[in-house]
């Protein structure tokens, strides 16, 4: 799925510890299987380019790359396409190692303690440490990108990096901040999400010389897969659990973030319940999340939710259609179903 993951087994010896999820995702990456297996290697690889001070913290950031999503979507996209090339594993390890950046900067902001079953980076060796090394992941993928004989993947990598970063200042900026519109909380997750499934989409059919019109349409369909996927991971930090989630849940309000949910709620509840919502989370403690569940729950706050996933996904399947019907353009159709399901498992766990 693209949200449980269970440890593959028999990785290549020079490979990363890599998880991959059960028997559907694994239908929908098998065209692609060699090409993740690649990436893998190669990632583990970067981090004997780290000073051996820093390279324990480096192998830790990126031991786990959970279920390579973005790696996946650049090779499906290419077969979509075109043919899957060297660069194209050059170009996924440099994706890769942006998420992973911002993966251990999010963990410091959020004071999250679980990050894919184990203790995050910021748990083990301080805020200090991890503020540096998702530093150095940002810096190395750059430098991998310029690595490029075209400036046109460093300056794609780096326009992208800005916007995820940006994205997650704005974000910042907003937290208690209940007047909230719906309009800035999708802008945000569009920059700091989203982004980077559009990169990844649309730098693989680059580099297959894709026409702009087949380009246009792989970016597309990465904001909008990317979307849904955020506010999919929104309402599992409410309505999930941490053994299905592999991570630290409740981390949104614990630090002010207002996500979807929380938004719908507000819009629909009594000026009463509002204020009663607003002082759960300023005054945020653990067991406070049973009660702010039973609030969202009264006004329907994960089915609404859960139909604004789906409409985004309907949006990504539609993108599709600028591409030549053949087994990439399936497989990449396959992730949004597979979404979806998980959108309508989360309800029942509810």
């Amino acid at each position: 799925m693209l949200a449980a993951e269970v440890k593959a087994a028999g990785p290549p010896e020079n490979a990363l510890s890599v998880t991959v999820p059960d028997s559907p995702w694994r239908r929908i990456v098998e065209p692609v299987n060699p090409f993740l297996a690649a990436v893998s290697v190669s990632l583990g690889e970067q981090v004997h380019t780290f000073d051996p001070e820093i390279a324990a913290y480096a192998r830790y950031a990126v031991s786990s790359q959970g279920k390579q999503l973005r790696p996946a979507l650049i090779g499906l996209s290419a077969n979509a396409v075109g043919t899957l090339g060297d660069d194209h594993v050059t170009v996924a390890v440099i994706i890769e190692m942006i998420h992973l950046a911002t993966l251990v900067h999010d963990d410091i902001m959020d004071e999250a303690r679980i990050r894919r079953q184990r203790p995050t980076l910021a748990a083990r060796w301080g805020n200090q440490i991890s503020v540096l090394l998702g530093d150095c992941l940002f810096a190395h993928a750059l430098k991998l990108a310029a690595g490029f004989p075209t400036t046109a993947v460093c300056q794609a990598v780096a326009s992208a990096t800005k916007t995820v970063c940006s994205g997650e200042i704005l974000q910042t900026n907003r937290r208690h901040d209940f007047t909230l519109p719906r309009a800035d909380y999708f802008k945000v997750i569009a920059m700091k999400t989203a982004e980077l499934f559009a990169l990844s989409c649309d730098l693989s059919a680059w580099l297959c010389g894709a026409t702009d019109v087949r380009r246009a349409a792989l970016r597309e369909f990465g904001m909008k897969l990317g979307t849904a996927y955020q506010i999919h991971d929104d309402c599992l930090d409410l309505f999930g659990s941490e053994k299905v989630a592999g991570k630290s849940l409740g981390t949104d309000l614990a630090s002010g973030k207002l996500t979807l949910p929380v938004l719908i709620f507000l819009e629909r509840a009594t000026p009463g319940e509002q204020t009663r919502l607003k002082e759960l989370i300023e005054t945020w403690q653990p067991e406070f999340h049973d009660r702010t569940v039973a609030l969202l729950e009264k006004h329907d706050a994960l089915a609404a939710s859960r139909a604004v996933i789906q409409q985004h996904l309907a949006a990504a399947r539609t993108a599709l259609n600028a591409l030549p019907d053949n087994a990439g353009r399936t497989a990449l159709a396959g992730l949004a179903d597979l979404l979806a399901q998980q959108t309508i498992s989360l309800g029942a766990v509810a």
